[in-house]
């Protein structure tokens, strides 16, 4: 009788659902690509080819398919089946299935709200340097002069014209995080509000402004993809950055941080947990295959990560290379001035030989010069990530592109749109929630609730424009969604499957799809996914708790400079750094406590006032 009465309200409550006048993606291409477009961000350019190149190249992809198959999908296939379910944001879902899950949510809003605050402060880097891409010549190709115009700035001579144009014309940066400087840099301010102007026309009326726009966004990175993998492999060099991307080296699969890697990244790049995924699916018809839309989402996702490493190890190669012959002409032409050796003789081709050769006969002489070291692998190991590889490491390659200004133009539009996407969905993870919850009366237009979402996100990311800006977002970046997203995943998955009840989940997937799970989505549901995540939670914990809590300065003063110094972090940065880690994934259980406080008070509330009300007197 009790499961009759059940079974009652759960088709009332979906009947209300579908009663409820909520906007719809106007197809599914369109809904698709929102979440591709989510999913795909910079860290499938930046982040996945370093992990490569680091762990073996080829060898890595066997733990990061092993993690897509049974961590990644499971998740995403439950994050948009929830959705599309109950039509709610984050936190209406979660709260929906239990009250007690609703910090859940409220973590979820939390985390995808840290992101938004200093995420698009990339994107005003970006388009700083989108702007100065159509100089001729390229700002980061030659020194500035010095103020006298005897000579060049000292700093540039002494690191590079890429390294200045980065830390010190963009920056500004700080020698430490806790210098003030001169307040906001003005020239960062202008590319944030202009940034954060372009989020907010692409989502001021929620998915019917963003739907439109979201063809061009999350299509056209392919497209300079594509261009530029045509570019890379005419360019010199070019094998061997490709050579050393998919060299396997089986070895590496010993290490355990290479699973951890792999774990999280597959983790981190589809955007899981923040609640982006779960919003948009919450505007889908209840009657659609969310099967299939986990797995081409996830397929697309990965099958990008692998595909845009391509052209970047293409245009890597071709950088080391260039390096590596200047390298050898600076060292050709010290041993032709020393040895009155007529020009042309010694040659990048028989460079060895020259040298193999003079040091038998002369070798103190050689010793004397004081030759650079010029081994061709040693320059494809300073391949970098994240905004090292796209300010530094790739514009170093652009400059020695034919017409390098188109290159830098598409290479740096290419990364706003990729970064765009993810800020749109991001964006709609707080949105969705605020609107379920009626946080806004009804009489306030949605253009006014998203203008005072980016305006409170917009006024925050002010502290990344300052001197000491990009310390604190590399801190944001570490500890404000790292720890809590694995968190949150977990309570996604055990409350889905062992509170929401397996079995009443599989009913509403045969509903939404026609057909129940098959063996393997069971399998990972109840089992693998949760150990997996539960043992990731574990080792990152671990690592985070042995390593120590620093950061890398740079510092003209520092007497190994250009090379960064390591610093370690105040007390109260480092108490900022757990608070960050702490604010989100708190609610968690704040949330349950708070709810089984007042079901107990409630209780004790009811027998108070009935004393008869006890299970001895039912009896």
């Amino acid at each position: 009788m009790a499961a009759g009465k059940e079974n009652d309200c759960v088709v009332g409550e979906a009947n209300d659902v579908l009663k409820e006048n909520r906007p719809k993606w106007d197809n599914k291409f369109q809904y698709v690509l929102s979440c591709v477009g989510l999913a795909v961000g910079l860290g499938n350019v930046w982040r996945f080819p370093k992990l490569c190149q680091t762990y073996g190249g080829g060898a890595f992809l066997i733990p990061y398919i092993i993690a897509l198959i049974f961590e990644g999908i499971p998740i995403l296939h439950i994050e948009l089946a929830i959705g599309q379910r109950l039509r709610k944001g984050s936190f209406g879902v979660w709260n929906s299935i239990s009250p007690y899950l609703g910090g859940v949510g409220i973590a979820s809003l939390l985390i995808s709200f840290l992101l938004c605050m200093y995420y698009n402060t990339i994107l005003a880097w970006i388009l700083w340097y989108l702007f100065h891409s159509v100089e001729e010549p390229l700002p980061w190709k030659n020194c500035p002069l010095n103020n006298n115009g005897t000579g060049f700035v000292e700093e540039c001579e002494q690191s590079t014209p890429v390294d200045y144009f980065w830390y010190r014309n963009t920056l500004n940066i700080s020698p430490e995080i806790t210098t003030k400087g001169e307040g906001q840099l003005w020239w960062l301010v202008i590319c944030l509000i202009t940034a954060w102007l372009i989020v907010y026309a692409c989502v001021i009326r929620g998915i019917e402004t963003m739907g439109k726009a979201i063809y061009f966004i999350a299509t056209f990175p392919y497209l300079v993809l594509v261009i530029l993998l045509v570019q890379g492999l005419t360019l010199p060099g070019a094998i061997h950055g490709l050579t050393y991307l998919i060299t396997p080296d089986l070895k590496v699969l010993t290490q355990p941080r290479v699973w951890l890697d792999a774990a999280t990244q597959i983790f981190f790049s589809m955007s899981l947990g923040f609640g982006g995924l779960i919003a948009f699916s919450s505007y889908n018809s209840p009657k659609n295959d969310c099967e299939v839309d986990a797995v081409t989402v996830a397929v697309i996702n990965s099958i990008t990560s692998i595909f845009a490493s391509v052209p970047i190890f293409c245009i890597l190669g071709f950088r080391a290379t260039t390096a590596y012959w200047d390298c050898l002409d600076s060292n050709i032409l010290l041993i032709s001035n020393e040895f009155e050796i007529q020009d042309g003789n010694v040659t990048r081709d028989n460079y060895f030989s020259w040298m193999n050769g003079l040091n038998v006969t002369h070798h103190d002489r050689i010793l004397a010069l004081t030759l650079k070291s010029c081994v061709l692998k040693d320059f494809l190991d300073q391949s970098t990530s994240g905004t090292g590889l796209a300010f530094i490491v790739f514009t170093e390659a652009i400059v020695r592109m034919p017409v390098p200004q188109v290159w830098a133009v598409l290479f740096f539009v290419m990364l706003f749109n990729l970064g765009l996407s993810s800020m749109l969905g991001n964006i709609l993870g707080i949105l969705t929630p605020l609107l379920d919850l009626k946080v806004f009366p009804k009489c306030v237009p949605k253009e006014i609730i998203s203008a005072i979402i980016c305006l409170i996100c917009f006024s925050v990311a002010l502290t990344f424009t300052t001197a000491s800006g990009s310390y604190w977002l590399t801190i944001f970046d570490n500890y404000g969604s790292g720890l809590p997203l694995l968190i949150v995943a977990f309570f996604e998955l055990i409350g889905v499957i062992y509170v929401y009840g397996f079995r009443k989940f599989c009913d509403d997937l045969e509903f939404m799809t026609g057909r129940r799970p098959n063996f393997y989505w069971q399998v990972t549901w109840r089992f693998i996914s949760p150990l997996l995540l539960l043992s990731v939670f574990v080792a990152f914990v671990a690592i985070e708790v042995q390593s120590h809590l620093s950061y890398e300065a740079w510092d003209p003063n520092y007497v190994e400079f250009p090379k960064k110094e390591e610093k370690e972090y105040t007390g109260w940065v480092e108490f900022i750094c757990a608070f960050l880690v702490i604010l989100s994934s708190i609610f968690i259980p704040l949330t349950a406590l708070y709810h089984l406080i007042r079901f107990k008070l409630r209780r004790h509330k009811q027998r108070t006032q009935n004393p008869f009300d006890n299970l001895a007197f039912q009896l």
